[in-house]
Parts: structure tokens; sequence; C-alpha cells
């Protein structure tokens, strides 16, 4: 399996910004940029033959650049919210970006790792290619406390997998907890909303928000609200209920308690009937943030001249949960001075 490269554009300062295309003998395809370590087209086939890109992006760099929906990008140094930007390390006081409308800070800033240039190394094998992005974050970047080495690995394999492997390792203890946010729309990324495509989760909680959309240290139980997942259920179903938890986030925007993973296991599935196209996803992180793209209001065009609006796309983020450094009884997303953080996420398609 060969890796194509090819220049995909500039930066608005002038750098040149290359993409690596991944592709497989059944006719997937995926293509990352080294601005932001990002993935930007993702080609599954159906049930007829016919290929179709289902996730939410652009076509030029300026688009990532000014990327608010944060779509493809490589999420870091801590995903989701930390509520009011603040946290502790060491007896060390903190104050982040509060990026998220004044409030908490989201995604680790408003300049995040979706917004940074990695370098870049192929690899080409019999069951599969990679990419492989690398870069170092710099003590205090964000304001995160230690410089992170960190590299973030995607691989097609021949089993239509896309692997995605994160390692990082800090020279000070500090937060690590990193997310890919790509928008998937199993129909096509060009083809309205997902309201009618199916999920299926397999987490009896989630944890319960604030009005700050941030979680409380409680674990609610799904059965008997519209939050359960547990069997296959159309995302469009209970989307508009009153229910607080999603009245607060107008729409589904919540940590799903998937559970401590004894290795990679399988955590949640989506499908869309209309292609036949199934995805599965799996990984060893505790949560999973079930996303229904609620705040997605794009003017900018997105790719093949397509204006995505609300509900164009869910996201499927695997994590730490949220908040977790300012909550004790969640799992800690610190990671000690020359320990090394590693995780996989897997998504795998059919069809």
């Amino acid at each position: 399996m060969k890796v194509e490269t090819r220049v995909f554009g500039k930066t608005n300062d002038g750098r040149e910004v290359h993409s690596f295309i991944l592709r497989n003998k059944n006719g997937m395809e995926a293509e990352f940029i080294d601005y932001g370590a990002t993935l930007v087209k993702l080609i599954v086939p159906e049930r007829n033959g016919k290929r179709k890109d289902i996730v939410l992006g652009y076509d030029d760099v300026a688009g990532y650049e000014n990327n608010s929906a944060y779509f493809g990008g490589f999420i870091g140094r801590c995903c989701n919210r930390i509520e009011d930007g603040k946290f502790s390390i060491n007896g060390i006081d903190y104050q982040l970006e509060r990026n998220d409308n004044g409030v908490n800070c989201l995604h680790g800033g408003e300049i995040g790792y979706n917004n940074k240039m990695y370098e870049a190394e192929t690899f080409e094998e019999e069951n599969g290619c990679s990419v492989e992005f690398f870069r170092m974050s710099h003590d205090l970047e964000q304001g995160f406390p230690g410089n992170l080495d960190i590299t973030v690995t995607y691989t097609m394999t021949e089993e239509n997998e896309l692997v995605i492997e994160y390692s990082a390792t800090p020279d000070r203890d500090t937060i690590v907890n990193f997310t890919n946010h790509s928008y998937f729309n199993l129909q096509g990324h060009d083809t309205g909303d997902i309201l009618n495509q199916k999920i299926k989760i397999n987490a009896d909680y989630f944890t319960e928000i604030n009005d700050k959309l941030v979680p409380t240290g409680r674990l609610i139980p799904v059965k008997d609200t519209p939050m359960d997942f547990r069997d296959w259920k159309k995302i469009g179903k209970d989307i508009n209920s009153v229910y607080d938890a999603i009245v607060k986030a107008g729409g589904y925007d919540h940590n799903y308690a998937v559970g401590q993973r004894d290795g990679v296991t399988l955590i949640a599935e989506a499908k869309d009937e209309m292609s036949n196209r199934r995805m599965e996803v799996y990984s060893d992180m505790p949560g999973v943030q079930f996303y229904t793209g609620n705040f997605i209001h794009e003017t900018r065009k997105g790719k093949d001249g397509c204006i995505y609006k609300e509900h164009s796309g869910f996201c499927l983020e695997t994590q730490k949960f949220p908040n977790a450094i300012n909550i004790s009884e969640f799992d800690t997303p610190i990671v000690k001075k020359g320990h090394v953080f590693d995780s996989i996420t897997i998504y795998k398609f059919y069809w």
C-alpha cells in the first residue's frame, strides 16, 4: 500500500501545507494534512459500490485556519471543557484562556493543537499504511505546564480500520487528554442532517452537566431517559426532548461513561440504512463525547461548496472525562514527568 503526498496549499503566513493520502485495496481512502494533523477526507464505499466522503471539512487551508467547529482536528493538550479554565497541579494554580463563550477553556484554547504545524513521516506495510505527525508542545503553551513530546499516528488497514494512536511524554507533571474531532455523516458529508442515522453506545451512565456544560461529578443512569443509546436508536428520535441535559446542550453534547477498559474494546456503533454504511468505534479511554453538531452555524463554504448546518454531522470523541482535572472522583488526566501517555482509537467500517 502506497502513501500519496501532495501540496494542499499555504497558510495565511505562507507556510506550505502537505496532505498525505492513505488507501486500501477495498476502496477506502483517508487524507490528512500536516496543519493540525487533521483528517480532511474519509472516503468509504456503500453497498452498490459508490464511494462517498463521510467527514465534514474544507477544500483549502484557510478553512482549517478558521475552523471554529474543529472539523477533523487533533485536539489537545486537553480536549473538551475545563471549568472556568482553572486547575492546580502540585500546588500551583493555572489559568487558561476562557474561549468557550468567555466561561470555560474548550479544547485547550483558541489556538489549539488543530492550529499547529507538524512534522510528518509515512510508513508502508503489507497490511496497512500510516502517516505519523509529531511536534514539541512547549512549556506553558496554551497555559499548560511542561514540554510535551507529541506523536499522533493514523493508519489505514486492509480490514477497513482507521487506527489513531496517540503518544506523549512530558518533562513536568501535566494534563494530557487527546481526541480527534471528526464529524461523521455516514450518508455523505454533503447530504444534509444525520438525524435518521442510528447510534449505539455501550454505556449505562453519562456525566451530568451544569449550566456551563461542564460535568458536575455525578454519573446519571441512562435507563428510562432520552440519553439511552444502549440499543440502536435514531439520533433524531429524542434530540428535541425537554429532558434537562438535552435542553442545556441544544441536543447531544455529552460524555458517556463507557467504563475503564482492559485494552481496546468496542464502545459505540453507528449506521446509515440508506447507504448500508456502518461504523464501529473502539477505544481504551473511559469516556466518549457524543456530539450532534448543535453549534454548527457555518457561513463559509465547506467541501464541494457545501454549507454545513446544525446536525450536519456527529462526533464520537474518545477521551478522559471532561473537567476531570477538577473532579477527584474521575480518572485523572495528569501524566507524571517522564511517563508515557499512550492511547488508541479505531474507527472500523462495513458496507
